[in-house]
């Protein structure tokens, strides 16, 4: 069963067309990493899956039911923008009034077991306002998990944070996903989503360009053979004599050779024509890269 099913999604906002014919498929169980540049429609969907906006045109279900089904609306924990919270109330106090908002029982229990989960044990009689940025996101989750959602719906939960926070972050949303829970996260910080997200979904101008697994995002991602040497611009024209793709990555300074059968073979041919290597090794793309990749790629660069 997948947890969510969407068809020919469309939301506009007076003229502009913020979403135009999305399908996307959200398999239970996973760590779904959304991705999408700025206005590209993530949020909105986001909200129309929560019930926050209504949709143009298409169809969403959760589950198998619609998503306006009372039953199914109330197995879905959410956190957009920011926690909703009282900024002079605790830690504690605001997660009981989520409690008793949502009219659980054993409400205590169930911040405890919350607070738990988002490492917030020892931060309970800690004021909101007095929180971190790190620990006010999670505050965020720990409420969206109040009531123990099937489906957990995270926008940019990772923006902002420090190294520490990431982890810590990444730790709680595999947790989730571990515990049973499905989680749909967007994130502009690729290389950490790609750290946990077992599928993938990249929106642009409201529209799904491609859904994949993790598997097979890591079999579109090409390896190459990395080297450094002190003079890479004539390392790079000798390359060029036997190789086709050979690439210059500014961003590391280094030479990528793309259609090399192994290190060994780059070595012995820089070898037999007089240039030292300082640095050598087999690499490959990541997530980030691909996704930048794939946007160019639908510009036509």
């Amino acid at each position: 069963m997948n947890a969510i099913e969407i068809r020919n999604l469309t939301k506009s906002f007076g003229e502009k067309l913020a979403l135009s014919g999305l399908n996307m498929t959200v398999p239970e169980g996973s760590i779904y990493g959304f991705i999408g540049e700025n206005g590209s429609g993530k949020s909105t969907t986001e909200k129309i899956i929560c019930g926050l906006i209504h949709k143009t045109g298409g169809s969403v279900k959760l589950y198998d039911k619609d998503h306006t089904d009372i039953d199914v609306r109330a197995s879905v924990g959410v956190l957009i923008e920011s926690p909703g919270c009282y900024p002079g109330y605790s830690v504690w106090n605001n997660l009981m009034l989520q409690a008793t908002n949502l009219r659980l029982k054993n409400k205590e229990d169930e911040v405890r077991k919350v607070l738990k989960l988002v490492r917030m044990e020892g931060a309970a009689s800690n004021k909101f306002k007095n929180c971190s940025l790190g620990m006010k996101q999670r505050i965020g989750i720990a409420m969206a998990l109040l009531g123990n959602p099937k489906l957990l719906v995270l926008d940019e939960p990772i923006n902002g944070l420090d190294a520490d926070g990431m982890r810590i972050m990444r730790e709680i949303l595999t947790d989730i996903a571990k515990s049973g829970s499905t989680v749909l996260v967007s994130s502009h910080i690729l290389g950490e989503l790609e750290k946990i997200a077992t599928h993938y979904g990249i929106i642009r101008g409201g529209k799904m360009i491609v859904e994949m697994t993790a598997e097979e995002l890591e079999n579109s991602c090409p390896t190459f053979v990395a080297l450094q040497t002190k003079d890479l611009k004539n390392t790079k024209e000798v390359l060029e004599k036997k190789y086709s793709k050979v690439r210059y990555d500014e961003e590391k300074e280094y030479l990528r050779v793309y259609d090399a059968e192994s290190p060994e073979e780059v070595a012995k041919f820089l070898y037999d024509n007089k240039i030292i290597i300082n640095e050598l090794k087999t690499d490959k793309i990541g997530l980030e890269e691909y996704y930048i990749n794939l946007m160019n790629d639908k510009e036509g660069k």
